[in-house]
């Protein structure tokens, strides 16, 4: 069977050659140029400690006034850092502010409320890459500059199998039979609809009755922003979304979520994203670039671009690094360098999904010096034909091309080292693999549609591959 899928993957080099040497090297100096250019946000070197404006730390008094006050006086006085000392303090959801560092000190727990009325006023926001007014993110930010969560302590959404997680519909995360979800029409088919029609934002009015979760920490339509060093647990939805965002750094990172839907790191229509020094060990995937969905993403039509992930640890989710499925505008210049994956709960360790109906051209992928112990499935998982919640078929032909996986060691692949699904009409252009060695996998290849498969001194299951050059 591997060697049937060999044959057929040359017999896809071979009705387009191409230079031999196009996509075989990782591109280091555009990844390094990149990192440089995004740039720490600076603050002023003034301290407003949140216990000075009411704040009680005994996990039970609301400390949301305290912080927001904290915050504006802070913001106002040219910014500096808000300081959350030690111990334990509820919350609801937490706005910054221009030149704001919200600092958690190593010690303190900042533990978001429950309670869906404490997320009101609805703000701007987005689900599953559909704008729509809905609960506010636990921390947010809109259209705010020189920003940043910073400090060793921890932040608890308090995400459970009782409450945020039930309305995934799924009796794995506490539903049962008869209870509401975000499934049922007036949710999330409802705002599918809405989106497909072009209905304004502020129409598409949620919230209570309607049973989507909102994301963790989001910057929508901020620059220069940075999260370091904290600890996050129990997010209710997506952990970290850069939305419409530019210049964003996450560094040093611990995200420990579990739930449904509890992606990593997000970015989304953002540019000149930095996510380094992390762990993931998601219930989802442990990060996935996005760019808007369907009709919408490709109206919105900002695409993502000029993301780097370096020295990070994948354990358990879904991919590794993943590009999609919510990818309609584009994804452009993803960069993963020198990580470390491993978990027998972990699917794949790079992934590409998308589909008809989603469309989006995915160009340059360029993963190099990665380290995988075990995957479920695949090392390179690329489908064309992902399927969504009701198996959608559209006319928005999506691109994939560009694919570069060069100094991977695995122990463990899985089901496949490469499973790749082009369209008859879209084939996949261009996946590379270069100086691989997968100690173990099941199958070497499913390739279907995919033109310009190339393999330079690899080996899977002990045995050097090779695909006899086109001519």
């Amino acid at each position: 069977m591997t060697f049937v899928l060999i044959s057929f993957a040359h017999s896809c080099i071979a009705k387009n050659a191409i230079d031999n040497k196009n996509g075989e090297n990782f591109p280091m100096e555009r990844m390094l140029a990149i990192e440089k250019s995004i740039k720490e946000p600076v603050f002023k070197n003034v301290n407003y400690n949140i216990l000075d404006f009411g704040a009680i730390a005994d996990g039970k008094t609301m400390a949301t006034e305290s912080i927001k006050k904290a915050i504006i006086t802070c913001s106002k006085n040219g910014g500096g850092k808000v300081v959350v000392p030690a111990g334990k303090y509820l919350t609801g959801p937490i706005h910054l502010e221009n030149n704001v560092n919200l600092h958690i000190e190593e010690g303190a727990e900042l533990l978001f409320s429950t309670n869906t009325q404490d997320y009101y006023p609805l703000v701007h926001t987005s689900f599953e890459g559909l704008e729509l007014m809905n609960y506010s993110p636990l921390i947010y930010a809109k259209n705010k500059k020189n920003i940043a969560i910073t400090g060793k302590g921890t932040l608890n959404g308090q995400g459970s199998n009782t409450n945020w997680w039930t309305w995934k519909g799924s009796t794995t995360y506490g539903y049962s039979k008869g209870d509401p979800n975000q499934n049922e029409t007036n949710n999330l088919p409802a705002l599918m609809e809405m989106a497909d029609q072009n209905v304004p934002v502020e129409k598409r009015i949620f919230g209570d009755g309607h049973y989507l979760r909102p994301s963790f920490i989001e910057p929508f339509e901020c620059e220069n922003v940075l999260i370091k060093d904290i600890n996050i647990i129990n997010a209710p939805f997506w952990i970290i979304h850069p939305m419409k965002s530019k210049n964003v750094i996450v560094d040093g990172v611990n995200i420990k979520s579990h739930g449904p839907n509890n992606d990593g790191c997000d970015p989304e229509y953002s540019q000149n994203v930095l996510i380094k020094n992390s762990i993931f060990n998601t219930g989802d995937d442990c990060i996935a670039i996005k760019a808007g969905r369907d009709a919408e993403g490709r109206r919105v039509g900002i695409m993502s671009e000029n993301i780097i992930v370096r020295d990070c640890k994948m354990i358990d989710g879904h991919g590794g690094v993943v590009i999609g499925s919510e990818m309609s505008a584009g994804v452009k210049n993803v960069f993963v360098y020198n990580c470390f994956m491993d978990s027998p709960q972990l699917d794949r360790a790079i992934r590409l999904k998308t589909n008809s109906v989603r469309g989006g051209t995915v160009d340059g992928l360029y993963v190099k010096k990665i380290t995988v112990g075990e995957v479920k499935e695949a090392v390179l998982h690329i489908t064309m034909d992902y399927k969504d919640y009701s198996n959608r078929k559209g006319d928005a032909i999506p691109q994939i091309r560009n694919i570069l996986l060069e100094d991977v060691i695995v122990k463990n692949g899985g089901k496949y080292a490469i499973f790749a699904e082009g369209l008859e009409n879209s084939k996949i252009e261009n996946i590379t693999f270069k100086n691989v060695k997968i100690d173990k996998v099941q199958e070497n290849f499913m390739i279907k549609n995919v033109d310009h498969l190339k393999i330079i001194n690899t080996y899977i299951n002990n045995k050097k591959i090779v695909i006899p050059s086109s001519n």
